[in-house]
């Protein structure tokens, strides 16, 4: 059985059922994780899809540096080729990414991979889809035979940093994917000051998900970036707060055919670099 090229960056539970059941070369990669807690292992050895192998996200998909370079800067390029062959990655395969946490770390893995030339899903509802559809579930580890893949060198142009994110609104739209509250400084739980970058539009994650932890169509996900001033050939940036969000909001972009570049240190970064602005309330 032959299967048509995915066009979308997702993959339906069903298209992934069909997919294993016909034998074809997967490498499913189970990304649990949960700010604020080191328990993604071990929810992972109490059952995980069969096959998948665990991603730490915070010592696999990021880097570790100074405060202002954030929390979750992107791990040295070697780094992440030694990892992905660490997963059972080999050159030409499929990858599936998926997590229990509303698709958000495994967009972290989606990013980082997909901009090194990594075929790379992520699966449409997470773990909760795939068990709402009845799907098998294996505990303990998988330890896969090393992978041969090597990653191509991205660009950079997907990646911008503080200066450029200071700069970005007056040639672009630069959308902070926290929630509202944070976004308008009233709060702020991590980081040491609250607020927002100046010129920056709100645009929470969770506009682009449903209820139950799937994008929305397309089409629904196209009218919320135009609202937030998203046109065809805007210029568009995202932050979040250190990173992660923004990838999803990257991974929401490409649904749409949007190129959304990601300003990696994102708040956690700004808010940890001296004399940098902070704007409060709402769009400014």
């Amino acid at each position: 059985m032959s299967f048509m090229p995915l066009t979308t960056p997702l993959i339906s539970v069903d298209h992934l059922r069909t997919m294993i059941d016909a034998n074809v070369p997967l490498r499913l990669l189970d990304v649990r994780y949960r700010l604020g807690h080191t328990d993604g292992h071990d929810l992972y050895r109490a059952g995980h899809i069969p096959g998948a192998v665990y991603v730490d996200l915070d010592t696999e998909l990021a880097g570790h540096g100074e405060p202002q370079e954030g929390r979750h800067p992107l791990p040295a390029h070697d780094e992440l080729q030694a990892a992905a062959r660490r997963w059972g990655i080999s050159a030409g395969d499929t990858v599936i990414v998926y997590d229990d946490a509303r698709m958000l770390p495994a967009s972290r893995a989606w990013w980082a991979l997909h901009r090194t030339g990594v075929d790379v899903r992520v699966l449409d509802g997470g773990l909760a889809a795939w068990r709402d559809a009845g799907g098998e579930i294996e505990t303990g580890e998988v330890l896969p035979e090393p992978g041969d893949v090597t990653l191509s060198e991205p660009s950079g142009d997907d990646v911008i940093g503080t200066a450029e994110a200071a700069q970005w609104p007056a040639h672009g739209v630069l959308l902070d994917a926290r929630a509202s509250e944070r976004y308008r400084g009233e709060t702020e739980p991590i980081d040491p000051i609250a607020g927002h970058i100046p010129g920056a539009r709100n645009l929470p994650i969770a506009d682009l998900l449903t209820s139950d932890g799937h994008f929305r169509d397309a089409d629904e996900i196209a009218e919320v970036f135009e609202e937030r001033g998203v046109a065809e050939r805007t210029r568009v940036a995202a932050y979040c707060g250190s990173g992660v969000t923004a990838a999803q909001l990257a991974l929401a972009g490409a649904i749409i055919g949007r190129d959304v570049s990601v300003y990696v240190g994102s708040w956690s970064a700004w808010s940890n670099t001296p004399d940098a602005k902070i704007a409060t309330g709402e769009d400014s």
